[in-house]
């Protein structure tokens, strides 16, 4: 990797380092079959303390090394900082500006989001691993496509901040992650992972809504209510100490 016009070292570190992790990713995602033999995958992450993005395509299929990943950089308003066209990621940009907390995006295509996306249907998030750690109760589903892709996520996000990702009718899906590379995968495979148990589970009568005392036994392993405090099987939050007013 040579070092590129305007990017300083520590950046091309960073660079680096995030292409080793979007490499094992592809062939995570590969080798699991999680997305589909077509390969349609890229990833965008962004660039600590910078307003730029890297992002990584996935070459698949024909390419003699189908996990490296064609990477390049730009900055949120579409300069090219590296040799490469970054593809259909320069489109979350005004992602990344709008939301200074999110790190990753990927647009990705996979057999059983595909699937709903094929039934222009929203994704039940009822696999608890997709629970345990968000509020969220459903990925939305992005059908018109007069609105750019980017306005829906900023929509989706508006309307429940926790929400990881949305079905993308006729194609796959889009996923984020408000940590990192990593975690944007484990978030890919498990939406992935939820949305087959659930098309599995329909010849046996379909998914079926959380049973008692799921949602506050997740919540409490995902922290993200305290130990004291106890969750209705609707998902109402009981706090054992009144929180005070602000």
């Amino acid at each position: 990797m040579s070092e590129q016009s305007g990017l300083s070292p520590e950046t091309i570190a960073f660079i680096a380092e995030q292409e080793q992790d979007a490499r094992r990713a592809f062939r995570l995602l590969r080798e699991t079959r999680t997305i589909s033999a077509s390969g349609t995958l890229f990833i965008a992450v962004r660039i600590p303390g910078e307003d730029k993005i890297i992002t990584f395509n996935y070459l698949g299929l024909w390419a003699d090394d189908p996990d490296q990943p064609q990477t390049a950089v730009i900055d949120f308003e579409g300069k090219s900082y590296w040799h490469n066209n970054p593809g259909g990621a320069a489109r979350y940009a005004k992602l990344f500006r709008t939301h200074a907390g999110v790190q990753a995006i990927s647009h990705v295509h996979t057999p059983h989001l595909g699937a709903y996306s094929q039934a222009h249907a929203k994704l039940p998030l009822l696999y608890v691993p997709n629970r345990r750690f968000r509020f969220s109760s459903e990925l939305p589903v992005y059908i018109n496509r007069r609105q750019p892709e980017v306005d829906f996520i900023l929509d989706s996000i508006e309307a429940d901040r926790e929400v990881p990702g949305i079905v993308e009718a006729n194609g796959g899906a889009t996923v984020w992650s408000w940590k990192g590379l990593r975690d944007l995968v484990n978030n890919i495979v498990l939406l992935e992972e939820g949305a087959q148990f659930q098309i599995l589970a329909a010849a046996l009568g379909g998914s079926q809504p959380f049973g008692p005392g799921v949602l506050e036994q997740q919540w409490k392993m995902g922290k993200l209510v305290p130990p004291d405090a106890s969750v209705s099987d609707d998902g109402t939050i009981h706090y054992a100490t009144a929180v005070a007013a602000e």
